[in-house]
């Protein structure tokens, strides 16, 4: 389904069954000369598709989590056992059931998922991407007299005197 979006998409299957691998492969075949975008996904299929065989499901994650991919379709038994293990992706659908198509159409998270790795330090989009928020900070005396030094040591490191400066009047 992710081969049909564009030439540059990525599809890929990461698995621990060489079994499962070749029954992969030769599906994909077969649903590509159905498609009426074929020529969209034969491309992405040529250029990035791949069917990965790992050793075990940890090395599968652990792959899983350095490529950060915007969906992950964790099609395994007891899925969910796994999701706090995945640490790097947009959006993770769970079991065989969960089909990232229901999510682009139905289910109702935002399709706005970070792509091409960048799961690795960004988040899908979400309201809280619209409201506006403002960090407050307030310190007793006791609390500041515990912290200042090292803070002033830091700015200085910094070359940044007049906020030690700030920090060390107060301290008088």
């Amino acid at each position: 389904a992710q081969a049909e979006h564009d030439q540059h998409a990525c599809p890929l299957v990461i698995t621990n069954s060489a079994n499962y691998a070749s029954r992969v492969e030769g599906e994909v075949r077969i649903q590509l000369a159905k498609l009426a975008r074929k020529q969209i996904a034969a491309v992405a299929i040529q250029k990035q598709g791949m069917v990965v065989l790992v050793r075990n499901l940890e090395e599968g994650i652990d792959l899983i989590n350095e490529l950060a991919p915007e969906h992950l379709e964790l099609a395994l038994e007891n899925a969910e056992s796994y999701v706090e293990k995945i640490r790097n992706a947009g959006a993770i659908f769970l079991g065989g059931y969960s089909p990232e198509a229901i999510g682009d159409y139905i289910a109702g998270p935002s399709h706005v998922l970070p792509t091409h790795g960048t799961a690795r330090f960004f988040s899908l989009l979400t309201t809280n991407d619209f409201l506006k928020a403002t960090s407050v900070q307030s310190f007793s005396q006791p609390a500041f007299k515990k912290v200042a030094s090292d803070a002033a040591r830091l700015a200085h490191l910094e070359g940044f005197s007049a906020h030690a400066s700030a920090i060390d009047i107060r301290l008088r």
